[in-house]
């Protein structure tokens, strides 16, 4: 466990988040890039499906096979980087994304297209999560500043991928994967460049670890509310643009609000909201609110799902920030072990969610699949209070570091 002693000297004012090595930047701007290329097929969706005469169902399998690599390749991230080292393992993810990425724009057929997906997905992993390992290892200003540098990166990529995705999309939904992998490439020369090789683990990592580091519950129970959070997240990433139905440049920009909003909740709302009300009931408050959100989104008019699918960017930042703080600390297990045991649970979900979505609306009609998604969300908040006893201890010694950020004693508030 993270002594709260070592997380009260910890810092994330402006100075701390802006004054960070040239390893931390380097590494932070890849992040975007990794990101982007979440958001990236969102605005063109439609077009790929009609450039590839495919059926919306079909196309939903570019996130589910991408997620599903990317929840098994968490339990080797690990392994690798133990034995190869951080550096490393990220120029490999790189290399991985950057061929896979333009083997994508190249892609004949949706089953073509499903598959390199796939290998973007096995890259997007092994660089994904080391990253936030190596920026938590190597940022000024403890944990808690990496923590919202990574979600910085999260957002901004989040809303700038629909962004790219529709500006290059427009004229082709080929140009977004090759844009993609070019500047993962740029990614990949500005890590050789800045980032030395991290000191690898004095114990090597197996591939079981991040399995037997869900033994201790409260990770566990973290990585369950999240499970049913994903889901609802990536139904409203991946399912909304059929509804939506818009073209690539308008349905670019509604995403790139909603990754805007994201990214401000993530790094500026959500720790004031945790040091006012506390973690717990924020991450629980948040749950409900955004299933109220999707639920308005799948009953509303064209005009509100757009308004809702925008604002649920909102509550989804919020649950980024409070699911990463938790699953980062809230067992005794080394952070890159409980962050891929964590991250190995959620991204099944972010796997499901875009196969499944398309066939509820085939079962029933175009409004149950948020019916399921605002009720996963529910799920994942009656996890947060049944579990609470679980994450009670870590969420003490956040609310420690969050008063001593702002230079109030814990029990003051």
């Amino acid at each position: 466990m993270h002594s709260s002693t070592e997380g009260a000297t910890e810092t994330t004012g402006p100075e701390s988040l802006l004054r960070q090595p040239k390893a931390v930047w380097a590494t932070a701007g890849a992040s975007v890039v990794a990101f982007m290329g979440i958001g990236l097929v969102d605005p063109i969706l439609p077009s790929i499906a009609k450039g590839l005469d495919a059926t919306a169902g079909q196309v939903s399998l570019l996130f589910t096979s991408y997620f599903l690599i990317t929840a098994v390749a968490m339990l080797v991230t690990g392994f690798v980087s133990s034995r190869i080292g951080g550096r490393k393992t990220l120029l490999l993810g790189l290399a991985l994304v950057v061929v896979f990425a333009g083997l994508a724009g190249t892609s004949g057929s949706v089953a073509e297209l499903v598959g390199f997906r796939a290998g973007w997905g096995l890259g997007n992993a092994l660089f994904v999560s080391t990253a936030l390992a190596v920026i938590v290892g190597a940022a000024a200003g403890g944990s808690a500043a990496a923590i919202l540098l990574y979600e910085s990166a999260l957002g901004l990529g989040m809303a700038c991928g629909p962004l790219l995705g529709a500006l290059l999309g427009n004229a082709s939904w080929r140009y977004p994967f090759f844009g993609t992998a070019f500047l993962m490439a740029v990614g990949f020369l500005c890590i050789t460049v800045f980032l030395k090789e991290q000191p690898k683990p004095a114990q090597k990592t197996s591939l079981l670890d991040p399995i037997k580091a869900l033994g201790h519950g409260g990770l566990a129970s973290a990585a369950v509310s999240s499970f049913f959070y994903n889901y609802t997240f990536f139904t409203v990433l991946a399912f909304t643009p059929f509804v939506l139905d818009m073209t690539p440049y308008r349905s670019g920009a509604v995403f790139f609000a909603w990754g805007l909003l994201l990214a401000v909740s993530s790094v500026l709302v959500a720790p004031r909201l945790q040091r006012r009300f506390g973690s717990l009931p924020v991450l629980g408050g948040s749950l409900v609110l955004l299933a109220a959100d999707v639920l308005v989104l799948g009953y509303g008019s064209h005009t509100v799902a757009v308004v809702c699918t925008i604002l649920s960017g909102a509550f989804i930042g919020v649950n980024n920030t409070v699911y990463t703080e938790l699953a980062l600390g809230v067992s005794d297990a080394p952070r890159p072990v409980a962050s891929a045991g964590y991250n190995f649970v959620r991204w099944f979900a972010a796997a499901a969610a875009p196969y499944f979505a398309p066939k509820i609306e085939g079962w029933s009609d175009v409004h149950m699949p948020f019916v399921v998604a605002a009720v996963t969300a529910v799920l994942g908040a009656v996890v947060v209070v049944v579990r609470r006893g679980s994450l009670t201890r870590e969420v003490a010694e956040l609310e420690v570091r969050h008063a001593a950020e702002d230079g109030v004693g814990v029990f003051a508030r």
